[in-house]
C-alpha cells in the first residue's frame, strides 16, 4: 500500500490515485508461502534433531489448500500426517492452527508423546515454527 499514514497522508490525489488500496502478486506469495513452510519446518526439525520421520503431525496455517499440498509435497510428507480443517473454516488467519490443533485434539488424533509440527506464515510475509511433543 503505498499510501497512508505520516509519509502520505489521504489526499484528494492519493485517494484518486488508489494509492491506499492494497496490492498483492499472488504468485509471489504462493511460491513465498511453499517456500518457507518447507524451510521453517526442516530448521525447527534440524534444532530438535529430529527427521520429518519423526513427527506424527504437521498442522500448518490454514491459508490455502494448494500451498498446503505443494509444501507437503516439496517435504514428501505423507497425507495422513498433515492435519486440514480449511475446507470447514476457510483462512482463520492467526486462529488456523490453535482451532486445527483443537480440532485434532478433540476428534482423539493426538496422543501422548506425539511430536507436532507447526507452521504459519502471514502478513508481512512473515513465517515462523514450533515443534511441540502432545502431553495432554
Amino acid at each position: 500500500m503505498p499510501a497512508g499514514g505520516s509519509r502520505l497522508p489521504a489526499s484528494y490525489e492519493t485517494v484518486s490515485n488508489n494509492l491506499h488500496t492494497i496490492n498483492m502478486d499472488g504468485r509471489e506469495v504462493f511460491k513465498f508461502a511453499v517456500r518457507v513452510i518447507e524451510k521453517t519446518s526442516l530448521n525447527a526439525l534440524n534444532k530438535a534433531n529430529i527427521t520429518l520421520d519423526g513427527i506424527d503431525y504437521l498442522v500448518p496455517h490454514q491459508a490455502n489448500i494448494r500451498i498446503i499440498e505443494s509444501a507437503t509435497k516439496k517435504l514428501k510428507l505423507a497425507d495422513d500426517k498433515v492435519y486440514v480443517n480449511l475446507d470447514k473454516y476457510g483462512n482463520m488467519s492467526s486462529a488456523s492452527i490453535p482451532v486445527a490443533l483443537d480440532e485434532a485434539y478433540r476428534n482423539n488424533l493426538l496422543q501422548l508423546g506425539n511430536q507436532i509440527l507447526l507452521v504459519a506464515f502471514g502478513a508481512g510475509l512473515t513465517w515462523g515454527s514450533t515443534l511441540l511433543k502432545w502431553n495432554k
